[in-house]
């Protein structure tokens, strides 16, 4: 018999990840964002 738990880590390890690269995605592209407001924008 399996241990339902062996299911449960890979899962939750995985929705992890997602939201790691997620984050990492949106904060990447909110700094970019910011840099070009930065650049463009009139002094």
């Amino acid at each position: 018999m399996t241990d339902p738990d062996d299911k449960l880590q890979p899962l939750t390890q995985r929705l992890l990840w997602f939201v790691l690269l997620w984050l990492g995605g949106v904060g990447t592209v909110a700094l970019v964002t910011y840099g070009l407001r930065l650049w463009i924008a009139p002094h």
